[in-house]
C-alpha cells in the first residue's frame, strides 16, 4: 500500500468512501480538499463493465469540454505544403515533416497533442515506438488524422481531450482544474460522461458504468454518482 503524507490523511477524513455524493457536493469536496500550492487537476476516473481485452470492447476516443481542461495544449503538426501552411494559420506551435520527424528521433517533446495528415503518416508511424509508449500517436479515431487541420488544431486549443480504456477497464481523464467553478467542472462531467456512454460497445453485457471517481492531483478520491 502506498503511503500518504498528512494533508493528504487529513483530507481523507472528510470524506466518506462509502457515500456516493451527487455531482455538485463531490466536486466542492475535491475543490476543499484541494491542498497543493498549486493549481491541481480535477481527473474523473470511470470503472467500466468491459472486458478491454476483447477487440470489440475497446473504448477510445476524444471530445471537447465545454470549459476546456485548464493547460494550453502544445500542438505539433506533421503536414506539407498548403496544409502546413494551413496548420500555421490555424495556430498549431510547430509544423513540419521530415525535420520535425528528425527533433522527435533526437529526443526533442516539447509539445503534447501531434496531429497529422493522413499522407504523413507512412513517415510519422516510424516513429510509433517512441511516441506509442507516450500516448502520442496520431489516431484517426481521435481525430488527429486528418485533412481538416484547422478544425482539429481549433479544437485541441479549446479544450479537446482523448480517452481510452486501460487493461483493468478503467478511463482516467481531466475535467479542468481545482480553481475553476463548480458549475464548470460540472458540465465538463457531464460532457465527458456523456461521450463515454455514447461510446458503449454493444458487446458489452451487464452495468456499464460501474462506478466514478473524481480526484484531484494530490488529493483523496470521491465517489461521484452520474446517471
Amino acid at each position: 500500500m502506498p503511503k500518504h503524507g498528512k494533508k493528504y490523511l487529513e483530507a481523507a477524513k472528510q470524506i466518506d468512501k462509502n457515500t456516493v455524493y451527487p455531482v455538485s457536493e463531490a466536486l466542492e469536496l475535491v475543490k476543499k480538499v484541494a491542498t497543493a500550492k498549486f493549481d491541481e487537476t480535477i481527473e474523473a476516473a470511470y470503472r467500466l463493465g468491459v472486458d478491454p481485452k476483447r477487440a470489440d470492447q475497446q473504448i477510445r476516443g476524444a471530445v471537447v469540454l465545454p470549459h476546456g481542461t485548464g493547460k494550453v495544449q502544445r500542438v505539433l503538426v506533421f503536414a506539407k505544403g498548403e496544409k502546413a501552411k494551413e496548420a500555421e494559420a490555424a495556430g498549431a506551435d510547430y509544423v513540419g515533416d521530415s525535420d520535425m520527424l528528425a527533433k522527435i528521433q533526437g529526443g526533442w517533446f516539447e509539445f503534447d497533442v501531434i496531429v497529422a495528415t493522413p499522407d504523413m503518416m507512412g513517415e510519422v508511424g516510424k516513429l510509433g515506438r517512441v511516441l506509442g509508449p507516450k500516448g502520442l500517436m496520431p489516431n484517426p479515431k481521435t481525430g488527429t488524422v486528418t485533412f481538416d487541420v484547422t478544425k482539429a488544431v481549433n479544437e485541441i486549443k479549446a479544450g479537446k481531450i482523448e480517452y481510452r480504456v486501460d487493461k483493468t477497464g478503467i478511463i482516467h481523464a481531466p475535467i479542468g482544474k481545482v480553481s475553476f467553478d463548480a458549475e464548470k467542472l460540472a458540465e465538463n462531467l457531464a460532457t465527458l460522461t456523456e461521450a463515454l456512454n455514447r461510446a458503449k460497445p454493444a458487446a458489452a453485457k451487464g452495468v456499464y458504468m460501474r462506478n466514478v471517481t473524481i480526484s484531484s492531483t494530490m488529493g483523496p478520491g470521491v465517489r461521484v454518482e452520474v446517471k
